[in-house]
């Protein structure tokens, strides 16, 4: 096996490899707002990544992602993650090194209760566009394969 230390975004000088024919690198420096993996910043095709970070004593709105799955890893802080199971709200404490998924059109709220710290979480989305869609209150989601 060949390894290459130090090789930048493209090997041999640049725009001839295609985009999909290769390993691309994105600094914490270079995201794009959010973004760090997508179609936009390195010709992704179906995956979304990013890292998003919450303030102290901050709150999202009631919100879904539409059709995309979210995986989320906590890299730092402590965020609540909150949803409706049909009966009461659900609150999920998360902790530095934990894993979540949010399923398609699931209604939820991110939290961070923390007076000082803030939460950095990093996620992945299954579309390429980071869909988020405000709803009124948080429900259970009703699908026909739950009814």
């Amino acid at each position: 096996m060949t390894t290459r230390e130090g090789v930048g975004t493209a090997p041999n000088g640049g725009d001839s490899v295609p985009l999909g024919n290769r390993v691309h690198h994105v600094r914490s420096d270079e995201l794009d707002g959010y973004a760090a993996i997508s179609g936009g910043t390195v010709g992704s095709k179906k995956l979304w990544m990013g890292r998003v970070e919450n303030p102290p004593l901050s709150a999202t709105d009631d919100h879904h992602h539409g059709e995309s799955e979210a995986g989320i890893y906590v890299v730092s802080g402590h965020p609540v993650f909150v949803y409706h199971d049909g009966t009461q709200e659900v609150r999920i404490a998360a902790e530095p090194g934990d894993f979540l998924l949010v399923p398609p059109f699931v209604p939820h709220r991110e939290e961070n209760p923390d007076p000082d710290e803030p939460v950095v979480v990093v996620i992945a989305r299954t579309t390429q566009e980071p869909i988020k869609v405000s709803v009124p209150e948080l429900y259970q989601l009703k699908s026909a394969e739950t009814q």
